[in-house]
């Protein structure tokens, strides 16, 4: 006989959530390896002794942990998912009949905690990961992502205002003024007041007519270009970039974007990952309009920070072209870290046809056929996108009537001029440590590959990191670290190491002592770990 199922409510029920969730279910595994008492010292100094009871901050931050658990973004989702659900009520303590705090109150409490909670929890977690031997430090790879700003492209509004094209030619006159300011018996005249040199003009018309091209792809470009507004007013593009236009929504995010995606308002994460068994060691935010080279100090301070604190140093530190930079390359070296971080671009160590005298400071013509010109160190300056660089030029003299002037100088100069970066000592030396082991350090490139880039894949699609809900670079430091936190948690909850029985009963057929044998193990496990 065919059955049919009768909802028949009772008045009461005898009912124990703890007898409805499975022991082997992952939150009560989380329940016993992760204790959260430390965090009511951590939080006190942001309570009075008066007033109403806030949220238990220890269900504040189970709860936050239960959303990048499960990639929820959004608060009311995820109060709502933690009320359906017997084993995440039994996490938090909350009963069958009990009601969960509001998401005003999760929202509220977030913006209530100082970064430095969240970090000390981080730092908690990593420790229990150095604890069960998941963390050596030999090698930290670095690696960044975008994070998707709690902001809208629409919020945009532009720094300055300008009224016409005049201005632009103007500042553009000065800048490259600046940069190409030399003495040159080749001048033209603009008016009565004004004379630049004639490589200056050619520069700046041929930067007005990449520019002319470039706003016919760019938003609000006219095709009209003599259309006004009501003022009378040259309706120009609007050029979407973080120097001429910010966020009043969320003022922390930045324009950016990656090859073949639009731009949007983001921030940056940055994270550092150990290779032995890809256990996080350092998280942070920072701005999505800095380069990496400029973060990397950052994420490399906290990374230390945080092996320290478990007696553990770092060996090695490798990196994309990206961090690649002075700052970068002179924080390893004052830090005693073997990096490996390509030069970014097509480096090239040596001028060709040009040798650098270092003691005398100044580069040697050695063209064959040449006047064999000297080029000397004329200072340094700062060039328009902000580079510290060391000017070395030669005199007309040596290089006007020298026959290999027109594809040296180029046909309207007289004199060679070479530019020089700082830092190029740095870069030189990270030249030649590549180059001197070219297959040691292709192994090192996959090596950083196969360990961060998959770590930052599961942040961003599995644990809520791809986009922020609430605003400012403290609360995205905070989502960031969040987001490392739930990634170590879950490689800690999994981790086990490698049981070799054979080896086990090979040991015990010789009669070796078992305490022998377990110690022989452990140590044949560290050599294989340590290998490379």
């Amino acid at each position: 006989m065919q059955g049919r199922k009768v909802i028949q409510p009772k008045m009461m029920y005898q009912v124990n959530i703890d007898m409805l969730v499975p022991n082997d279910n992952f939150y009560r595994k989380l329940s016993h390896t992760l204790d959260l008492s430390f965090l009511y010292k951590a939080t006190a100094k942001y309570y009075g002794s008066e007033g109403q009871e806030s949220i238990d901050p220890v269900v504040f931050f189970k709860i936050c942990l239960v959303g990048y658990l499960n990639n929820i973004n959004s608060d009311r989702k995820l109060i709502e998912y933690c009320s359906n659900c017997l084993d995440v009520r039994l996490y938090l303590k909350y009963d069958i009949d009990e009601e969960l705090p509001w998401h005003s109150t999760i929202s509220r409490t977030r913006q209530l905690y100082g970064e430095e909670v969240v970090l000390t929890l981080f730092q908690k977690v990593l420790s229990l990961c150095v604890e069960k031997g998941m963390v050596r430090g030999k090698r930290q790879a670095v690696d960044s992502a975008y994070i998707k700003a709690n902001a809208s492209m629409d919020s945009l509004q532009e720094k300055l205002i300008v009224s016409d094209i005049e201005q632009d030619i103007l500042n553009d006159v000065e800048q490259y003024a600046n940069e190409l300011n030399e003495a040159s018996e080749f001048k033209t005249k603009i008016d009565s007041n004004k004379t630049v040199k004639a490589s200056i003009k050619k520069a700046v018309d041929r930067h007005h007519e990449w520019k002319k091209e470039q706003y016919k792809t760019m938003p609000g470009h006219v095709d009209n270009p003599k259309q006004v507004d009501e003022n009378g007013i040259l309706i120009r593009p609007k050029f979407l970039s973080n120097h001429t236009h910010y966020s009043p929504t969320d003022p922390d995010a930045k324009i950016s974007t990656k090859p073949g995606k639009a731009r949007q308002l983001n921030y940056s994460g940055q994270i550092a990952v150990d290779d032995a068994h890809h256990v996080i060691t350092g998280a942070c935010a920072s701005s999505a309009g800095n380069k990496d080279s400029q973060n990397l100090a950052e994420i490399l301070s906290q990374t230390i920070q945080n092996l320290t604190q478990n007696n553990i140093q770092i060996d090695q530190v490798t990196a994309d072209a990206g961090y690649s930079s002075g700052e970068a390359l002179a924080f390893c070296e004052q830090n005693n870290i073997d990096a490996y971080i390509p030069n970014f671009g097509q480096y090239k160590a040596e001028r060709e046809g040009f040798e650098y005298q270092k003691e005398q400071n100044y580069y040697q013509c050695t063209k064959e056929g040449g006047n064999k010109a000297k080029l000397l160190f004329k200072g340094e300056r700062t060039d328009s996108k902000g580079y510290a660089k060391k000017t070395y030029r030669s005199s007309e003299t040596d290089c006007k009537n020298c026959p290999l002037r027109l594809q040296c100088c180029g046909a309207s100069t007289k004199f060679k001029k070479i530019d020089d970066s700082i830092d190029k000592p740095y870069y030189d030396r990270m030249h030649q440590k590549i180059n001197s082991n070219p297959q040691y350090a292709k192994k090192i490139g996959r090596i950083r590959s196969r360990t961060v880039e998959p770590v930052l894949g599961t942040l961003l699609n599995f644990l809520n990191m791809k986009r922020l809900n609430s605003r400012g670079m403290t609360s995205a430091n905070k989502h960031v670290l969040l987001s490392a936190i739930c990634y170590n948690l879950k490689k800690l909850m999994k981790f086990y190491r490698p049981k070799l029985k054979f080896l086990t009963n090979a040991l015990q057929d010789v009669n070796l002592n078992i305490g022998i044998a377990e110690l022989f193990l452990k140590q044949l496990y560290y050599v294989q770990l340590n290998k490379f």
